[in-house]
């Protein structure tokens, strides 16, 4: 791979965390064009995005390898003065959302919900190919369910297992901050890591680009 084609993703050194200057040939650091990060810099001037940035790190210090990702969460909702939850669900997940949505009430929280097919809209209506309705008629509708947050005045919203490419439309969509509770994998049991973790032996057909393999 040529060195202009490396990147962060490239690195095992990850002296950038730490007090060591001694950086990678090719690391980002010491390569970076500065007016972009001056530009990165200058956006933590804005009231909103200093305020995030101060709350994740303090739960970060305050909950380290302690708090779940639910706690860690509302930690983080009550750093940041947000009462009103919003919970954008896959329908799917609905029961995991409404566990989700009580625990949250009994922390104080007001919990507004919308979930994937909310709008009972079909997958045609917007050019989705008919075979796709094989595994259900209606469209998954993650710009509706940003709309609806939206209109809620919420303070923070939760993605609970929308589809890939459906979370990216609700994060385009949202009018306020979000923040993932769980990641859908329905493989994995919505837990997409462990993929990369059994990419030598279970899921090595992942890291072997072109090769034939079969799973253990």
């Amino acid at each position: 791979m040529k060195q202009e084609d490396m990147s962060c993703i490239d690195c095992a050194v990850q002296n950038c965390s730490k007090m060591d200057k001694t950086y990678p040939d090719f690391c980002l650091t010491t390569h970076m064009d500065q007016k972009v990060l001056e530009e990165a810099m200058a956006c933590y001037e804005q009231e909103e995005v200093r305020r995030i940035a101060v709350a994740a790190a303090e739960v970060e210090y305050e909950h380290y390898c302690r708090y779940t990702r639910v706690e860690e969460i509302m930690a983080f909702a009550k750093k940041i003065g947000a009462h009103k939850l919003g919970i954008a669900t896959c329908v799917g997940l609905l029961e995991e959302s409404r566990i989700l949505a009580r625990i949250l009430r009994r922390h104080g929280f007001t919990v507004y919900g919308a979930a994937c097919k909310a709008g009972a809209r079909r997958k045609t209506e917007i050019g989705i190919p008919e075979e796709c309705c094989t595994i259900g008629p209606n469209m998954c509708n993650p710009v509706l369910q940003a709309k609806l947050l939206n209109q809620a005045h919420t303070d923070l919203n939760i993605v609970v297992g929308l589809c890939v490419g459906h979370d990216s439309l609700f994060y385009r969509y949202s009018e306020a901050p979000v923040t993932t509770a769980v990641t859908k994998d329905r493989v994995l049991g919505h837990n997409p890591v462990a993929a990369l973790y059994t990419a030598a032996s279970y899921y090595k057909r992942l890291d072997t680009a072109g090769e034939e393999t079969s799973d253990r």
